[in-house]
């Protein structure tokens, strides 16, 4: 099924498309968004080589089979021969796991290179896929562009935008040789207090629906296989968005717990993206470490065969998260009183073996492990000679996965190695952050504004910037930064501070000072103080309250004090209860988690582009309005509603 001829065309070279997207181009989204397919279906682009496929498969044997079916963590791996003497599908590298020689374009490209070098030394020659978590720019390797997360990029409601956003992810990560990455995701967050909000683009799944299916064709291009297009990836299937308060794991509070819900309501509002992500032609789909009334999704046949496969015509495959199939049986009493967690949060299980027989024939295709690599590709043919995995499922699981790769062209004579020289000259370029730049001015939202504070002016005056994000890059970031968790500081090279973005664009006249307390800030002009979280990413940012910290609280009152006008800026990953900073400043722009390019947010401050972006999620005015509307007869008022914003 293929898209209406109205729709946003993909974009081959995503810089060549003007900057400027009018306001009737958003309303063209939305009108765009009714034509979405109700129901998708993997286009025939997908399986136009499966004749070839099925040529591959009846020469496998089993252990090649399982091997294919297999991806461990490169830092997991014991000897990297293991990829040729097991038959690897795939290897990862995840959040916080780099080439041991570096973190530099050229130490990827090598790794990329070595392990590529395993596999096509087997008897098949049949090519790795490379995964990795480039979920907003390459975001792993120093010196990539680091775009603004999905909740930013949720507020320009501009499905042309994600698209070159997308495909300049694209590039930078072929640049390094690798070809897939594990975005978007289309998560519907109804929680903001969940560490994972700002993965998502919008509560309201119509806003996830276009502007990840968006994201599909900007990393994948017209068809996986076209120029310079990756393996996409849109997860977590289904309803991560929606897990019940107090039913996470561990200590969490919501991440990778239950999502108690009917499934007319889960498939309304969490599974909404699916379809048109499918039509779009997404390769591969994760499935959610999170349960649905109690089952893992890991673990449900219904939700990954029936309905995913069956139902919606999914015909790439289904990989799971990481060590995900080791929840799918409960660790016994004694493994529970000396279990600890892991770098994802996983626990021990108690039987390794039916985990493994549960997620295969729930509908797992690919496996995403680590240390248990060996054990997992011994246990699954062990599972398949004693009869508890048919052969049907192992070749169905492994025609889906060549299917892929036919399709990429991996399978093609002679697969490519080197990057193409081009890219690795445009790794980083300012053309590149151009677009980036782009995004942060697009994505800014502004909440308040009152005599005109906003747009600050260049006339001769001192400027005095303050808080703890002004000149902390990885704040920007935030988490899936360089690390899993992201961190604070000078993470990556390239980027801008906002503090040091201020300055560029302040011109002669005006003078920029700056102190980390609202020190010194007594005769200036006006006070930028830029406050807001500290990195974080699943599980760990998990929050009961979403209070502004005291520390910054000090600090915009110590800069009201001054008697100048006072700018908020908040860096966070979801929308935060203001409280008495909203009565103490005088204009409040929520910039989320712009990335490396903090020049866009200058360029809003002092008006050089005026302020668009629209509230992809309620922004709740106490803590009693959290989580919006759920399980109340009559949700209560939010300070601001979805689709707020204010422009000058």
């Amino acid at each position: 099924m293929g898209y209406p001829a109205t729709r946003v065309q993909p974009l081959e070279n995503p810089l060549k498309t003007p900057a400027f997207f009018s306001f009737s181009r958003v309303l063209l989204a939305s009108s765009l968004l009714a034509q979405l397919p109700a129901h998708g279906a993997s286009p025939a682009w997908l399986t136009a080589r499966d004749a070839e496929v099925r040529e591959v498969v009846a020469e496998m044997t089993l252990a090649e089979k399982a091997g294919q079916m297999t991806q461990p963590d490169w830092g997991a791996i014991k000897d990297p021969a293991d990829i040729k003497n097991l038959f690897l599908g795939s290897v990862l590298c995840g959040g916080s796991t780099d080439p041991k020689a570096g973190n530099t374009l050229k130490d990827w490209t090598a790794l990329y290179q070595d392990c590529q070098r395993q596999a096509l030394s087997t008897r098949l020659r049949i090519p790795l896929v490379f995964g990795v978590d480039a979920v907003h720019g390459h975001n792993n390797v120093l010196g990539a562009v680091i775009f603004p997360h999905n909740i930013g990029l949720g507020c320009t409601r501009d499905p042309g935008l994600i698209e070159r956003v997308s495909r300049i992810t694209a590039l930078e990560t072929l640049a390094s040789g690798i070809q897939w990455t594990f975005a978007p995701c289309v998560t519907v967050p109804r929680d903001i207090r969940w560490g994972r909000a700002y993965e998502g683009f919008s509560e309201d799944p119509a806003i996830a629906t276009l502007l990840g299916t968006a994201a599909v064709r900007g990393l994948q291009g017209d068809r996986l296989g076209s120029t310079h297009s990756i393996l996409g990836c849109a997860k977590h299937f289904v309803g991560d968005g929606g897990t019940t308060f107090g039913s996470a794991i561990a200590e969490g509070v919501l991440d990778q717990g239950d999502t108690r819900i009917d499934e007319a309501t889960l498939r309304s509002i969490h599974m909404a993206a699916y379809p048109a992500a499918i039509d779009a032609g997404v390769g591969t789909i994760m499935p959610s470490y999170s349960s649905w009334n109690g089952q893992k999704c890991t673990g449900s046949h219904r939700l990954l065969t029936e309905i995913l496969k069956d139902e919606l015509g999914f015909h790439g495959f289904v990989i799971s998260d990481y060590n995900a199939i080791d929840q799918l049986v409960p660790p016994s009493k004694e493994e529970t009183a000396v279990q600890s967690n892991n770098a994802s949060g996983q626990v021990s299980s108690g039987d390794y073996k039916k985990c493994i027989e549960l997620a295969i024939n729930a509908g797992i295709d690919m496996v995403m492990v680590t240390d248990k690599y060996r054990d997992y590709v011994r246990l699954l043919q062990e599972l398949v000679n004693e009869g508890r995995i048919p052969m049907s499922r192992i070749d169905d699981a492994v025609t889906r996965i060549l299917r892929v790769k036919f399709a990429m062209g991996l399978m093609d004579e002679n697969p490519v190695l080197d990057p193409d020289p081009e890219l690795v000259a445009s790794f980083g370029s300012p053309a590149h952050r151009e677009v980036a730049r782009d995004a942060v001015r697009r994505s800014l939202v502004l909440l308040k504004n009152e005599n005109s504070a906003l747009p600050l002016s260049r006339k001769p005056g001192t400027l005095h910037v303050t808080g703890r994000g002004a000149d902390d890059l990885g704040m920007q970031c935030g988490g899936w930064t360089i690390d899993w968790q992201g961190k604070s500081g000078a993470v990556t090279t390239g980027g801008t501070t906002i503090l040091a973005a201020l300055r560029q664009a302040a011109g002669d006249d005006l003078k920029i000072t700056h102190s980390a307390d609202a020190s010194g800030a007594n005769g200036a002009s006006a006070v930028v103080v830029v406050i807001g979280e500290p990195p974080y990413a699943e599980m760990k940012g998990d929050v009961k309250d979403l209070g502004i910290a005291k520390e910054d609280l000090a600090v915009i009152a110590k800069a009201k004090a001054s008697g100048a006008p006072v700018i908020l800026v908040l860096l966070s990953g979801r929308p935060l209860i203001l409280g008495e900073a909203l009565d103490m400043a005088d204009a409040v722009v929520a910039a989320w988690l712009p990335g490396t390019e903090g020049s866009g947010v200058a360029d809003v401050i002092f008006g050089d582009f005026a302020p668009t972006g629209k509230l992809s999620f309620s922004w709740p005015a106490s803590m009693d309005q959290v989580p919006a509307g759920h399980g109340k007869a009559t949700p209560p008022a939010s300070l601001h509603p979805l689709g707020f914003g204010l422009g000058y």
